[in-house]
């Protein structure tokens, strides 16, 4: 897992997952990377304090990959208002600015999913379980 802190165009800062540091490339030439704030598709990589060597034989401290998926699931549970199944409908809601712009979690099927991505409504497919962080 790689994370990257990212931002658009607009100005506008977040952190970008990734398999792997060949993902953010690819996935930036395919046109897959979007800022959650605005939805520009001009994405690029800042510099984070963790890349930063203080010493010259310094390595960069490692996150695991399970490590950073629960804080990632954490995140989401604790931060993201649930809008539960009616999920397909709030994006869409959220994407053309008939509701307030904020960070909603919920179910769709993979068609649902499927259909947002489609109509450029930005989503992630992401399994929490949040039985295990109450």
């Amino acid at each position: 897992m790689v994370i990257y802190d990212l931002v658009c165009a607009e100005g506008h800062r977040f952190e970008g997952w990734f398999g792997q540091a060949a993902d953010f490339g690819s996935q930036k030439a395919d046109g897959l990377l979007s800022c959650p704030h605005c939805g520009s598709s001009e994405i690029s990589k800042l510099p984070t304090a963790s890349r930063i060597r203080t010493q010259r034989h310094s390595k960069p401290a490692e996150v695991s990959a399970e490590t950073a998926l629960e804080r990632l699931q954490r995140l989401v549970t604790e931060q993201f208002e649930d809008v539960g199944d009616r999920f397909p409908e709030e994006a869409r809601r959220i994407h053309y600015g008939e509701a307030e712009a904020r960070d909603i979690r919920g179910t769709a099927t993979a068609e649902e999913a499927r259909e947002l991505l489609e109509e450029g409504v930005s989503v992630l497919p992401f399994q929490t379980d949040p039985k295990k962080f109450n």
